[in-house]
């Protein structure tokens, strides 16, 4: 997997740019607002088909112009495609794979990434929304029925979500169909997670054995906070559909539903101790390493090649060491796109290509 070249047209602060990539790592860097998140969001879009930072589509668009673009072109399996987004001030964004016209869900994960950010530096320590949408991400790029299964689940539950706060005015509202649906999917995902879970666990504790040089050892847990059996998860479409059923009255009174994949959360341990609670800082950020390069294997255990990798700003959070034990995973093997307001603190690679970014336009690249 390799991306070989991206264009942009009216998006954020570039007005006509092309680059081609030709290393297997890239470093954006420049002062904070001239653009490198901004490139490196362009390809992010190319591959899932929205930004990573919550902004509207719309807002994507250059300054005082109606429309924009990405185009970026790829090598997959050895083959060559493009991909294309046509963004619009007054209309729904395009979405093309090699010329051809198609969806949301058809073009997600069209090139497989995954993304290192500052907010992942959070995944042992923050809210479990953060750790459902890593599991979810990475699950939906190499396995298309977990995807269609999550987004037929969302839909479903906004649905059964809407009733709930109808319930207290009409008792004669029914959930039964809503929840043999939602029991149905939730079973599903939940088995497709475990799936994983248990893949990227041999994956992440023998990435973190070599990280520790053999001190330590990590394992992520499957949690659900409404399941009484803390030994167990819950599997079985019948569970489900019976605690929706018992749940009614507490969920109509909260407005949102307590059971389900979407209320579930995994904890992560380190020597068997819950990382949250008793690892260090510098602790904490070896095991969301581990876990970030056995995502890396994971996506190529699936699909059979790498995806691409960008991280954002994140090498300044890393301390020396850990820097040397990312560089060194994803040498020759990798591509990497990296934005950095110091490129001094990647002065020990020896391969690799450096754009200095200002103002929205690439003034200098050094090989």
């Amino acid at each position: 997997m390799k991306i070989t070249g991206v264009r942009l047209f009216n998006f954020r602060n570039y007005k006509n740019m092309e680059l081609n990539f030709h290393n297997m790592i890239h470093i954006f860097y420049g002062n904070n607002g001239q653009g490198k998140t901004n490139l490196l969001e362009s390809l992010y879009i190319a591959g899932i088909g929205k930004t990573y930072r919550g902004i509207a589509d719309r807002e994507l668009i250059r300054w005082e112009q109606e429309e924009g673009s990405i185009i970026v072109r790829f090598l997959r399996n050895h083959v060559e495609q493009q991909v294309k987004i046509i963004l619009s001030r007054v209309s729904s964004k395009q979405l093309w794979i090699n010329e051809t016209k198609t969806i949301g869900r058809e073009f997600f994960g069209s090139i497989p990434e995954i993304l290192f950010s500052p907010d992942d530096l959070q995944l042992i320590k923050g809210a479990p929304s953060l750790r459902r949408k890593f599991m979810d991400m990475e699950l939906s790029q190499v396995n298309r029925m977990y995807y269609r299964c999550l987004l037929q689940y969302n839909h479903i539950l906004a649905q059964r979500n809407a009733l709930l706060k109808e319930v207290r005015y009409d008792k004669n509202i029914s959930f039964a169909e809503w929840d043999t649906q939602l029991a149905v999917l939730a079973a599903d995902m939940v088995k497709k997670r475990l799936e994983m879970l248990k893949k990227i666990n041999v994956l992440a504790d023998k990435i973190h054995k070599e990280l520790t040089q053999g001190k330590e050892s990590l394992h992520v847990y499957y949690k659900q906070p409404y399941n009484q059996d803390r030994h167990t998860v819950i599997l079985q479409a019948s569970q489900y559909a019976r605690l929706l059923q018992e749940n009614i009255a507490a969920d109509s009174y909260k407005n949102a539903t307590s059971i389900g994949p979407h209320r579930d959360d995994f904890t992560f341990c380190i020597e068997g101790k819950e990382a949250k609670k008793y690892a260090s800082q510098g602790q904490q950020r070896t095991a969301i390493l581990s876990l970030k390069l056995a995502e890396l294997e994971f996506v190529y255990s699936e699909i059979g090649e790498y995806p691409i990798l960008l991280l954002d700003d994140v090498m300044s959070e890393l301390d020396l060491l850990r820097r040397k034990q990312l560089l060194q995973f994803v040498h020759q093997r990798i591509q990497t796109f990296i934005t950095t307001t110091d490129p001094l603190l990647f002065s020990m690679l020896q391969e690799g290509c450096q754009w200095k970014i200002e103002d929205g336009k690439v003034i200098q690249y050094e090989s």
